[in-house]
């Protein structure tokens, strides 16, 4: 029987501003990556999104980032040693104490934007982040992109990994994901994408921007739940990986039952 996560970046709404819909999104997914202020996020807003998980039996995550409000952490960001390992210690405690509070708990850490971007190849960064984790909890799983180095790095130093690919993005003929900057890095036709997760999920391939096929193994797909359309991509996604017989289930369950 096949199965797969659908996780989502949730809880990034800050003060009046508004990011996402997060409840319809929770109605969706099996695992949701929760802000923890330093990208977006406010405590309130943080808080109601985990207990909207809570209640919908969604297994929550630390989505923690680059101090960089202004920049919805997607500046990259050469950050010291220390600083890098306290800030990401800092988030997740933040996280849960909060999750304590709604009724669950953080069962992964999936890192948000540039730091995400960054850490795939950096190792000296990548290092910080993995050590932060083991300082913690060492049973946090660590969501890392499909095939890059980190994997390995996370995985040699003792932590468990989690592959993600990502539902909405372009990829390369070498399985990885085709820059912001170039044509078709983001897909928008919700039926061409739910194929794609399908055909990722039953083959292990995906479609490249040049028509070749790219091998990519994950263990859960990301639905981006901040365009326009993510909530009706996200639901084709989820209909037609059900209506295939693929079993949607989140990937940290049997590590921390409720």
């Amino acid at each position: 029987m096949q199965q797969i996560d659908l996780n989502s970046d949730l809880g990034e709404s800050f003060g009046a501003w508004k990011m996402g819909d997060d409840a319809a999104m929770l109605d969706i997914v099996t695992s949701a990556n929760v802000a923890c202020g330093f990208h977006a996020g406010d405590p309130a807003g943080v808080l109601d999104t985990l207990r909207a998980a809570a209640q919908r039996g969604v297994r929550v995550g630390a989505h923690v980032a680059y101090p960089d409000l202004a920049g919805f952490g997607r500046r990259a960001m050469d950050v010291a040693s220390a600083d890098l390992r306290a800030g990401v210690i800092y988030q997740i405690g933040a996280l849960q104490a909060l999750a304590r509070v709604a009724g669950t708990e953080v069962c992964y850490v999936k890192p948000h934007g540039a730091l995400y971007n960054t850490i795939a190849h950096d190792e000296r960064q990548a290092t910080d982040v993995i050590e932060a984790l083991r300082l913690l909890d060492a049973d946090l799983a660590l969501v890392v992109l499909a095939g890059s180095p980190l994997a390995a790095w996370a995985r040699s130093a003792g932590l468990r990994v989690v592959a993600e690919a990502f539902a909405d993005r372009g990829y390369t003929p070498q399985g990885t994901l085709v820059s912001r900057r170039a044509p078709g890095a983001v897909l928008h036709d919700a039926d061409v994408v739910a194929a794609r997760m399908l055909r990722l999920v039953q083959e292990g391939v995906v479609e490249a921007v040049d028509g070749s096929l790219a091998r990519v193994a994950a263990d859960s797909i990301c639905v981006h739940g901040d365009s326009p359309d993510a909530v009706a991509m996200a639901r084709a996604v989820r209909d037609t990986l059900s209506a295939a017989g693929v079993v949607l289930r989140p990937f940290c369950v049997d590590e921390r039952m409720l």
